[in-house]
């Protein structure tokens, strides 16, 4: 599914329960133009930059992470942390490349609890 896609299913599967979903309304909250937000949900437009992509995941209740992937962006503190120490990061996404979800998982828990 495409960057606009997702964001018009999302957005319509909100409305339906909630008029605050319409367009016009997510477009007021995001600070962006309805006739902008309507060519990116059609696949018009490429999607947006960094920060209205962030605030249209909040607002929709999605990962920004995974709406700036779709879009082929990461994250400025990402790539902020990749560019300090690039050679080591560089090396340990390849060696996760083919790794397991449930791998990465562990590893992600054993960094964020800190048991080395």
């Amino acid at each position: 599914m495409s960057f606009g896609k997702l964001v018009r299913k999302t957005r319509l599967q909100a409305q339906a329960g909630d008029r605050q979903y319409s367009l016009r309304k997510t477009s007021e909250r995001i600070g962006i133009q309805p006739s902008y937000l309507s060519k990116i949900e059609r696949g018009e437009l490429p999607p947006p930059g960094e920060e209205v992509i962030c605030k249209l995941a909040e607002d929709l209740g999605l990962d920004a992470d995974v709406l700036l992937a779709m879009a082929g962006k990461v994250s400025s503190d990402l790539h902020e942390i990749v560019r300090n120490r690039p050679e080591l990061f560089g090396e340990l996404l390849r060696e996760l490349k083919n790794a397991p979800d449930h791998a990465v998982l562990r590893l992600v828990r054993e960094v964020r609890d800190g048991e080395w």
